[in-house]
Formats: C-alpha cells, sequence, structure tokens
C-alpha cells in the first residue's frame, strides 16, 4: 500500500476547503500512521503552468507545510490535469514497477482531482482507498462544499 497526498499545496490549503481543521488533522493522522507503518508516502502537485504563480518555483506551488514530506520522500510527481495517473506524472509507472495495486488517496480537490484520480486508478487495476473527511474541496460554479448541490 501507498498513501498518495494530491495537490495538498500553499495555494489552495486554506481556510475556504470544507471541514478545512478536521481536513488537515485527518491527513496529518494519515501521514503519521503511514511513516509509523512503514508505508510510502507520495506526493503529487498541480502545475498550472509558467507565470500563473502556481507552476514549479512559486511558492503557492509547494506542498503545504502541514504536511511536508520527509526528505527522502518520492515527491517528484507533477501533473497539470486532474488525474494524478495521466502520463505525464509517471506515477503509473512508478506503482506499476513497484507492484503496487493498493493506493490510499487524500488531498484536493474532491470533485476535480480526487474524483478523477480515484477513476483512473480503478480504470488502471488499482485499489483505491479514499478515508473519510482526508479530501476536501471549496465552493465553485458547479457546488457548494458543504452540501454538493448546485450554486442557485
Amino acid at each position: 500500500m501507498v498513501l498518495l497526498v494530491v495537490d495538498a499545496q500553499n495555494g489552495i490549503v486554506d481556510e475556504r476547503l470544507y471541514e478545512f481543521r478536521k481536513f488537515v488533522g485527518n491527513i496529518k493522522k494519515l501521514i503519521g500512521a503511514a511513516r509509523e507503518q512503514g508505508i510510502e508516502v507520495i506526493y503529487v502537485q498541480h502545475d498550472d503552468g509558467p507565470d500563473t504563480g502556481f507552476s514549479i518555483g512559486d511558492d503557492e506551488f509547494e506542498v503545504c507545510s502541514e504536511f511536508q514530506p520527509m526528505p527522502d520522500a518520492k515527491n517528484g510527481f507533477i501533473k497539470s490535469v486532474c488525474s494524478a495517473f495521466k502520463k505525464e506524472s509517471g506515477l503509473l509507472e512508478y506503482l506499476t514497477a513497484k507492484e503496487e495495486k493498493d493506493v490510499m488517496i487524500c488531498g484536493i480537490m474532491t470533485d476535480f482531482c480526487i474524483n478523477a484520480t480515484v477513476e483512473a486508478g480503478f480504470e488502471h487495476g488499482l485499489h483505491m482507498i479514499v478515508p473519510a473527511y482526508a479530501n476536501s474541496t471549496q465552493d465553485n460554479e458547479y457546488m457548494t462544499r458543504g452540501t454538493g448541490l448546485p450554486l442557485l
């Protein structure tokens, strides 16, 4: 098993997230438990591209200090689309080479990157585990963060 931490970056980890405190606390617990049990914690970061303020080298791009990777963590997986399993990231190839099939996922945004990554993981034959209150989202043009109901 691996623990996949998706898009837990400075630019989007803040009070706008649903159940923010619970979300942060649960991810910290998951990361701590994974490290204690020798489970690899893998970080995936979203890159919006140069000059967006949310790209490699920008502070907003960096993993939030609450979830800081260990110095030896595998966190070089970068994506520019919702799914962490798109060819560009190399994540699927990495897990395949390790013969890893069990993936616990946490992070941001429930309705975009988490959803797309879980669906793609299932399509690639992975066993995707989504712990409660370990992913979150913000209000957006399609739904509210707390109810999932469309904004009127």
